[in-house]
Formats: structure tokens, sequence, C-alpha cells
């Protein structure tokens, strides 16, 4: 059981962790000279300074929404470990992790949904292709999604 517990908890750093790089590193979209979109900042890589350039991103309703479910996801996600780190501790015996689990699943379906809606987007700038942070973003998808549900199976034992 406590190999469990500990994969389990393992799992979900790891969606934590994935999932943060995916909201804030730079990588949404790159361009084809070296720029790359995120969604907090436009940031273009300079050559002659070697540093990265960023100006704020247009205000667009469709990029707004899915900085919103990124956000809410990584904060979902959060609360769903200190929850389950909770219930582990101080929680009744006997019960199921549900509450955890829950959250859990809910922050996989935000990702999915900002994740599914960036891709949905038309204002990114032709001639580039997805980066690695979308890519992240969709690997957290069934992984906080397995972690929810081995979350709602798993029992406290008395």
């Amino acid at each position: 059981m406590s190999f469990l517990l500990f994969a389990v908890s393992a799992l979900h750093v790891l969606v934590l962790v994935l999932l943060f790089v995916a909201t804030l590193d730079k990588g949404w979209w790159v361009l084809p000279d070296a720029g790359a979109l995120n969604l907090w900042y436009d940031c273009v890589f300079q050559n002659s300074t070697r540093s990265w350039a960023c100006a704020s991103v247009a205000d667009s309703p469709q990029l707004r929404a899915v900085q919103g479910l990124l956000l809410g996801a990584l904060l979902l996600s959060g609360a769903a470990f200190a929850l389950f780190l909770w219930q582990l501790h101080a929680g009744p015996r006997g019960r199921l992790f549900s509450a955890s689990g829950g959250a859990q699943i809910l922050a996989g379906l935000a990702v999915l949904v900002g994740a599914g809606l960036y891709a949905a987007w038309g204002g990114r700038p032709p001639g580039g292709h997805f980066g690695h942070c979308f890519v992240l973003a969709w690997l957290c998808v069934p992984l906080a999604l397995a972690s929810g549900v081995t979350y709602i199976h798993l029992r406290k034992r008395e």
C-alpha cells in the first residue's frame, strides 16, 4: 500500500511540475525566426544582444480564457494535492480520496479545454509550429485524469 501511495503522490507531483512549466514557460508557438509565443508575452530572441525581447500579448478573449483555464488547473491540482495530504494524515480511516480525485479530474479537464481552445485559436502568426509547452499541456491531461481516477479508487486503510 505504501508503494501505491508513493506512486500516486509522485504522479501528482509530476503533473504539477509539467503543468507549471507548460503554463509559465516560453514555447506555446515557435516561429521560424527563433521567436516564441507563450500565454503571457510575445517573445522574440534577438541575436545581437543574445536576449529575449518580450511584449504583452494582445487582448484576446480566447487567449485570456486559455490563461484562466491553465492557471485554474494549476491551482486545482495544487489544492487536490494538499487535500490528499490532509486526507492521508488527518482524515477519517476507511474513506475514499474522492475529493482529491474530483479536484484532480477537474484540473485535467480544465487543461484539456484550455489546450484545445489554444489549438483552435486562429490568432497565432503564420509559419510557426506548436512548441514544447503545448505538448506538455496535452501530456498533463491523461496524467491528471489517471491520477484523479486513482485517487477516487484509493481507500485509506483502517
